[in-house]
Order: structure tokens, then C-alpha cells, then sequence
């Protein structure tokens, strides 16, 4: 039992675990998280990341690549203010 909850603990990454493997900031996976980009679930009010699921997603999302042309689009910028 104990073993099973050690490889569950090891499974389930918070965001500066996540960060840290996939090689990305910490604010970056926030925001994929958020805009459902990456798999991600909430455990309370806290992002958690299954690494299997983080590495389908990986093989996932190279293969799209390789496959076709895939672009992320970028996030669009508010509007500039009025010039007064």
C-alpha cells in the first residue's frame, strides 16, 4: 500500500515539478494549463500534472508536427489606449 501511494506521489507533479521536466517557466505552464493546452487538473485551488499523461502529450504533440504544419497561434494584445 505504502508503495503504491510513494509511485503516485512520484506520478503527480506540482507546477515547479512540471516546470522543471518539461523545461518550460513556471508561468508558461500556468497559462497552458489554464487555457487547457496541456493536460492539467486542479486539486483545490493548485495545478497538478500526471507525467504520464504529460508524456503521451509530448509524443502527441511531436507527432502533430512531423505530421503537418502546426502553429501555435499567439495570444492576441489588448488594444493600445487613445494617444491624448
Amino acid at each position: 500500500m505504502a508503495g503504491a501511494v510513494q509511485q503516485m506521489m512520484r506520478e503527480v507533479m506540482d507546477i515547479r515539478q512540471a516546470s522543471e521536466y518539461l523545461g518550460i517557466s513556471g508561468d508558461t505552464l500556468y497559462r497552458y494549463a489554464s487555457e487547457g493546452f496541456i493536460p492539467a487538473f486542479r486539486l483545490g485551488n493548485r495545478w497538478r500534472f500526471k507525467r504520464s499523461l504529460l508524456d503521451a502529450w509530448m509524443v502527441r504533440m511531436s507527432s502533430a508536427k512531423a505530421q503537418s504544419t502546426f502553429s501555435v497561434m499567439p495570444r492576441e494584445k489588448k488594444p493600445a489606449g487613445r494617444a491624448r
